[in-house]
């Protein structure tokens, strides 16, 4: 870890001069991001060492370590932390508040920059992994808010609740029922849904992963600016196990109802099921195992998890399956925004007010979201396009298979040799579903 951050503190120099070349060349940060990060950068460029998050790895030194070992570890460790780590950060939160910061833009599109239009739609084919233009996904998304807003309409009247949409959407973020009362009731609710989730898999699934996963709030110096949830892979070794970190800081960014269909995201058989097979796949190179990551495929896959909960058991209860919806339109409503920020104009105040008027988000979740969108643009449209493509061909292997449609065969062949853009996968499991087809007809 030492060696590690001696690496560090080459890439933190280097931060600062990439930021002083963009001031330049006037290829800057919106100014409403950098003044989020500023906070973060306080929390860790502190003045005592013993306040710093990176003394964790010498306060958890084995007892197995030798007493004189640990003693010139920790203290060689202190004084690198001390003398050279936390100058560092210093440095570079002073940069960022007295030089970059001023000199930040007030605009959020990636249109605003230069070459910025051909930037983007680079982008929408790097993060979807397809042709599709940044007009096209914005019409599909339109459609998706559309399609999901009517199932969540009958969702409300199945309730019985008396109200349109809107205050059905105010009752969902104001109601005291649907929130945690701590974040030890929250935890415990995922630890419940993890119980149920891992008796259903083998209905639907015939490889699973041998690493298993814990689950944590995400730590205080980094919860007030983070997602609402996430996941962090296990060691390829198994030794570690996979994180399925939830954002406790604001227990409304995480209401209830959401409890099942976020489970099933983050960990299995969402992310930690498919990034975790992947990596434990010793066959493959290694730049395969750990180097690949297309953002329709892994979220695509993650998206198709939540699609499951029902095949799986889940979503009995009214109200989760609304959280189910709500996680979905919540990736519906990435393609309208995204879009919309980065190629039609729209300012963050208008992304905001088009998010309100189409979930029931919290505010605070709201704003973290469209101020994502603007730091990395296109990022959140691999989701939807992902988990649309997934759909696609499970249907197509259906119509083809009829009867001999195997859902577990077809999970296998999705998730068999990790992560692969989008037109990969369709041609894999276009043979896929050829090779089934001569297997039928060699049995008679």
């Amino acid at each position: 870890w030492l060696s590690r951050l001696e690496d560090y503190l080459v890439i933190n120099d280097q931060m600062i001069t990439n930021m002083r070349e963009g001031m330049e060349q006037g290829l800057v940060q919106p100014r409403v991001l950098m003044e989020k990060a500023l906070p973060q950068l306080d929390a860790l460029a502190v003045e005592n060492v013993e306040d710093s998050v990176f003394l964790a790895p010498v306060r958890n030194i084995p007892d197995t370590v030798p007493e004189e070992e640990r003693a010139a570890l920790e203290a060689e460790y202190r004084t690198f932390v001390a003398e050279r780590l936390l100058p560092a950060f210093s440095a570079l939160r002073d940069f960022v508040a007295t030089e970059y910061l001023p000199a930040t833009r007030e605009t959020v599109a990636w249109t605003a920059r230069p070459g910025g239009d051909a930037w983007y739609e680079h982008q929408v084919r790097k993060q979807t992994t397809t042709d599709l233009s940044a007009a096209e996904i914005h019409a599909l998304g339109l459609e998706e808010v559309a399609r999901i807003l009517d199932e969540m309409r009958a969702v409300k009247d199945d309730v019985g609740f008396d109200g349109d949409l809107a205050a059905f959407f105010d009752f969902l973020s104001s109601d005291p029922r649907f929130q945690f009362e701590s974040e030890e009731a929250a935890i415990q609710a995922y630890e419940d849904i993890r119980s149920k989730v891992t008796a259903a898999l083998p209905a639907v699934f015939e490889i699973f992963p041998n690493a298993t996963y814990e689950i944590r709030p995400v730590e205080a110096f980094r919860a007030a600016s983070s997602s609402g949830a996430s996941y962090q892979s296990a060691s390829p070794d198994g030794s570690r196990p996979g994180i399925f970190y939830l954002n406790t800081y604001d227990l409304s960014r995480i209401p209830n109802y959401i409890t099942e269909s976020l489970s099933l995201h983050e960990a299995e058989p969402g992310h930690h099921f498919q990034g975790t097979i992947q990596q434990e796949m010793t066959g493959l190179p290694d730049f395969r195992r750990f180097g690949d990551y297309y953002v329709a495929y892994g979220e695509g896959w993650a998206l198709y998890a939540e699609y499951l909960g029902r095949e799986m058991g889940l979503f009995t209860d009214p109200y989760q399956y609304y959280g189910k919806l709500a996680e979905e339109q919540l990736r519906a409503l990435r393609l309208v925004v995204d879009t919309g920020l980065h190629s039609k104009g729209w300012s963050r105040e208008e992304a905001i007010a088009y998010m309100q008027a189409n979930s029931s988000m919290s505010d605070a979740e709201i704003i973290a979201e469209v101020e994502r969108y603007i730091a990395i643009p296109a990022q959140a449209l691999g989701y939807k396009i992902g988990q649309l493509k997934i759909l696609e061909l499970r249907a197509r292997a259906e119509a083809a298979l009829g009867e001999a449609f195997d859902i577990k065969a077809f999970h296998t062949a999705i998730l068999d040799g990790g992560a692969v853009p989008m037109s990969v996968l369709e041609a894999k499991i276009d043979a896929w579903i050829s090779d089934q087809k001569v297997a039928l007809a060699a049995a008679g």
